[in-house]
C-alpha cells in the first residue's frame, strides 16, 4: 500500500528529539522516523509512543532506527544531533565536536532525501545552519533554523506571566543570532494589538528582554544536568506544521540573507514566511536604526563564528 501521509524524520533521540517526534505524532502531522546512534534506544521509545497510541488516539507510525536508509523521501528532516555544552568544555570544542556531528548527518540526509526541507535546532544554531547548508548544498529555501520560534515563545510566555493574559493574545518577534545580543523587537510585540511598551515600563519590559536573551541558561541552571528540551521541540514542531499544512505563517527563523535587512551572506534570524516550498518569503519590516543596528551586531556575530569553523578544516 502506498504511503500518503508526510514523512517526517527526526535525526537524534534524546530528549529534544524524542519530545518532537511524540508531538509530531500527537498532532498527526505525518509518520514519523526517529534516528540515533545508539543501538535500541529509537526502536524502544518509537515502540513505547505506538504503545501510547491507542490510547490517545493517534494514528502516525512512529518509526525508530540507527538506519538513514529508513529516513528515505523524507518530507521533512528536523535535526537534534548534538552534544550540549558540558561543564569545562570550551566553544571551540562544543563547536567542533558538533560541526563534525551535523557534517555527517546532513551528508546522510541528504543522500537519502535529496527534496527534503531541513529544520536544524543543533547549537550553536546559526552556525549548525550554515553547516548544513553548506554541506546539503540545498538551496536556502530548504535549510533553516529553529532558533527566532523559540526565543520569541520565551519572550510571550513571560510577557503572558507579567500581565497575566492569555498567550493567545500575545504576538512577539525575537530576530537576530540564537544568544546573548538576539534582538527582541519590542514595537513590534503586542498584546491584543497594543504594543507591550504602552502596557508596562521600560524597565518591566527591558528585564523581559533581558530575561528571554538568557531563558536557555535560566533553565539549564535550574536543570543542573541538562537542557531545555519541550519547548525547544515544541518550536521545531510549529515550524513543521506551518511547511506541512502550507500555512505560510510568519515564523522567526534563521535563514540565509541575500541582501535583506542590509545583510548578505549570513545566517540569522529573520521573520519569514513559511509554506509548503519552505521559506517561501523573507518579511522585511521597517527597522528603527537602532533595531537594524542591533541585528547587524548580533550577524556579525554569526559570520565570525562560522568563518571560525571554516579555518577548523572540518568542513
Amino acid at each position: 500500500m502506498s504511503r500518503s501521509r508526510p514523512k517526517i524524520s527526526v535525526i537524534g533521540a534524546g530528549n529534544v528529539g524524542a519530545s518532537t517526534a511524540l508531538m509530531l505524532a500527537g498532532l498527526e502531522h505525518g509518520d514519523v522516523v526517529l534516528v540515533d546512534i545508539v543501538e535500541g534506544m529509537p526502536q524502544g521509545k518509537a515502540l513505547d509512543m505506538m504503545e501510547m497510541n491507542p490510547v490517545l488516539g493517534w494514528d502516525s507510525i512512529i518509526t525508530g532506527t540507527n538506519d538513514y536508509a529508513d529516513t528515505a523521501g523524507s518530507d521533512i528532516v528536523v535535526i537534534t544531533s548534538g552534544i550540549p555544552r558540558k561543564p569545562g568544555m570550551s566553544r571551540d570544542d562544543l563547536i567542533s565536536t558538533n560541526t563534525a556531528i551535523v557534517k555527517q548527518v546532513t551528508e546522510n540526509v541528504a543522500k537519502s532525501s535529496p527534496n527534503a526541507i531541513l529544520i536544524l535546532v543543533t547549537n550553536p544554531l546559526d552556525a549548525m545552519v550554515y553547516v548544513a547548508h553548506k554541506v546539503s548544498g540545498f538551496p536556502r529555501e530548504r535549510v533553516m533554523g529553529m532558533a527566532g520560534a523559540l526565543d520569541s515563545a520565551r519572550f510571550m510566555a513571560f510577557i503572558a506571566m507579567e500581565l497575566d493574559v492569555s498567550v493567545e493574545n500575545i504576538n512577539a518577534f525575537v530576530l537576530g543570532g540564537h544568544g546573548d545580543d538576539m534582538v527582541p523587537l519590542e514595537r513590534f510585540t503586542t498584546v491584543a494589538g497594543v504594543p507591550i511598551t504602552e502596557l508596562m515600563p521600560k524597565e518591566r519590559v527591558e528585564a523581559l528582554v533581558q530575561r528571554t536573551r538568557g531563558g536557555g541558561g535560566e533553565i539549564v541552571k535550574l536543570l543542573k544536568t541538562g537542557s531545555a528540551f519541550y519547548a525547544p521541540a515544541a518550536s521545531a514542531v510549529e515550524m513543521v506544521e506551518a511547511i506541512i499544512k502550507d500555512k505560510k505563517k510568519i515564523i522567526p527563523s534563521c535563514v540565509l540573507a541575500q541582501g535583506e535587512y542590509g545583510i548578505d551572506g549570513t545566517f540569522v534570524g529573520l521573520p519569514v514566511k513559511l509554506g509548503r516550498a519552505g521559506v517561501e518569503e523573507i518579511m522585511e519590516i521597517n527597522l528603527s536604526d537602532e533595531e537594524r543596528s542591533a541585528l547587524h551586531v548580533s550577524a556579525s556575530h554569526v559570520k565570525e563564528l562560522c568563518e571560525h569553523i571554516e579555518t577548523m578544516g572540518i568542513l
